[in-house]
């Protein structure tokens, strides 16, 4: 599930529009999920290399986000909800905010600007969570950018430890390039372990034919 949808411009994190979960109880539950998210925005605004799309685990819940045009659009979820869906569910909010709202995002200065926007968000989020739409989504974007290459890291060590989002991505990016090599390697040894007790059995096939060609 969606929980919470934001929006910023990265230059300066500038808030321009949000929508929160619409129970109460819930919504008063997520405010330092909230505070979380804005403190995610000044530390992408400062980063001179954050990622694009990035995933990052808080507690009992996953925040997404994506940066297009200068703008980011940030969801946070319950783990268990599909990445697939919720980066869809970005890239569907990107597309429209940028058609309503693309030319105006570098002119305003007060927050929230485009708090209107809660309502195509609102829209948005509910075909996501209809389990038919859900369904139906998987089955016709099936060309959407490989989220499993999406590196999912810990909000603390970004807003706790001082960690850059870019150093991060680079960290988790040289381990994987490490644990392919590792892999890469582990085929190779594999295959040359295959080879060698291939060609000690055809030895001693060979010496046996031998043994019996010239002593019987």
């Amino acid at each position: 599930m969606v929980l919470m949808t934001m929006i910023a411009r990265v230059a300066d994190a500038l808030p321009l529009a949000a929508s929160m979960q619409e129970d109460e109880q819930a919504g008063r539950s997520l405010m330092d999920y909230q505070a979380q998210a804005k403190q995610l925005f000044r530390k992408i605004s400062t980063d001179p290399q954050p990622p694009g799309r990035c995933s990052l685990e808080s507690g009992p819940y996953i925040f997404h986000y994506i940066i297009e045009r200068g703008v980011c659009y940030l969801i946070l979820c319950d783990k268990s909800f599909s990445k697939r869906l919720a980066f869809q569910y970005l890239d569907d909010l990107q597309t429209e905010f940028s058609l309503q709202y693309g030319g105006r995002v570098e002119t305003v200065s007060r927050p929230y600007s485009f708090i209107e926007f809660d309502t195509y968000i609102q829209k948005a989020r509910k075909s996501y969570m209809d389990s038919r739409a859900r369904k139906n989504l998987n089955n016709i974007n099936t060309e959407l950018q490989d989220v499993h290459r999406i590196m999912v890291q810990n909000i603390d060590d970004v807003l706790q430890r001082g960690e850059t989002l870019s150093a991060l991505d680079m960290k988790a990016s040289n381990l994987s390039s490490v644990s392919q090599k590792y892999k890469k390697d582990s085929a190779y040894l594999n295959l040359r372990s295959s080879y060698a007790k291939i060609a000690a059995i055809i030895i001693v096939v060979i010496v046996f034919l031998l043994f019996i060609k010239f002593w019987w």
